[in-house]
């Protein structure tokens, strides 16, 4: 069951910013880099990683943290941590001249699930197996799922 509920907070982490978006559109979407460019020319982050999407996904892990067992502030940890898991990957996929929101698999899931289930693996109950089995789950679950998700217009790109 750990590995169910840790594969659900991830997948509730990195949904809620996109469902928020599609909810709200551009309302309260400023984005965490302020439009910082940096000596590449490249944004820090880029337009799509917004203060409305962090704060989303903190907020929606913490009550399924206490539904788990773990707390509502390890939820709440566990919504940041995946959050900075995606900001750390945009920030070296503009280092690396990769657009904003351009795809670069693994990249684009590995970091946002490995954080926050190697900071909180215990509370979640996982081994460092159970870790790679739940990260790269959610990693073969988003490959398999944007493309719809795109079609049905909530997300903006088919990945």
């Amino acid at each position: 069951m750990p590995l169910i509920w840790s594969l659900g907070l991830l997948v509730l982490a990195n949904g809620a910013p996109v469902i928020a978006h599609r909810l709200l559109g551009e309302r309260w979407a400023a984005p965490i880099d302020a439009g910082l460019r940096l000596a590449d020319g490249q944004a820090l982050l880029g337009h799509a990683k917004t203060w409305r999407g962090l704060i989303t996904a903190v907020l929606v892990c913490a009550p399924l943290g206490a539904l788990q067992g773990m707390g509502w502030t390890s939820g709440a940890l566990f919504g940041l941590l995946s959050m900075l898991g995606d900001l750390l990957a945009s920030f070296i996929k503009r280092r690396l001249g990769i657009s904003p929101s351009g795809r670069a698999r693994l990249l684009d899931q590995l970091p946002e699930a490995l954080l926050p289930l190697a900071v909180l693996r215990e509370p979640l109950g996982l081994d460092w197996l159970d870790v790679l089995i739940v990260a790269a789950g959610f990693t073969f679950l988003e490959w398999l799922v944007s493309p719809w998700l795109y079609r049905l217009g909530i997300r903006r790109r088919p990945y």
